[in-house]
């Protein structure tokens, strides 16, 4: 993938991101990309609209399955801020996701590469390419100070 298309598809997600802190949401944004095209875009929205499955993830899969007209996106890449959880992981594997980009690990909630990798599964039917730590430090500088201000 090209160079131009990571910064573009990962300043997305972090424009996202930044949407949902406005909106009072725990900073995470998504996009899903098919043939260089954003086809879906989320961004938190569980307490907004009082959904605890409305995940950055989430959202922009159903958008993209929406988009599309289908629920397999075997031809589609997501593009995250935070490493995803076992939810989001599981929607990952049903929708067929082909790569997952990620940017800050989190070690505490994620199911990818930290907690209980959920794609390492025997059990798990489709595991994507998995690329983490994209644009880390501004990923996971949201939600540092998301955080810190909710403590304030």
């Amino acid at each position: 993938m090209a160079r131009e298309s990571f910064t573009s598809y990962m300043a997305d997600a972090l424009t996202l991101a930044r949407e949902a802190e406005q909106a009072g949401e725990v900073p995470v944004g998504a996009v899903v990309v098919r043939r260089g095209e954003i086809v879906g875009r989320g961004h938190n929205l569980t307490r907004t609209g009082h959904d605890p499955s409305a995940h950055a993830e989430i959202v922009a899969i159903r958008a993209a399955a929406r988009t599309l007209g289908t629920d397999r996106l075997e031809d589609c890449d997501l593009w995250v801020t935070l490493e995803p959880c076992g939810m989001c992981a599981g929607a990952i594997a049903h929708a067929r996701i082909r790569r997952l980009y990620y940017g800050a690990s989190d070690p505490k909630g994620g199911a990818v590469e930290s907690g209980v990798r959920f794609f390492n599964a025997d059990t798990c039917h489709h595991r994507p390419e998995i690329y983490g730590g994209l644009e880390e430090k501004a990923s996971a500088l949201l939600l540092t100070d998301f955080f810190a201000s909710r403590r304030d």
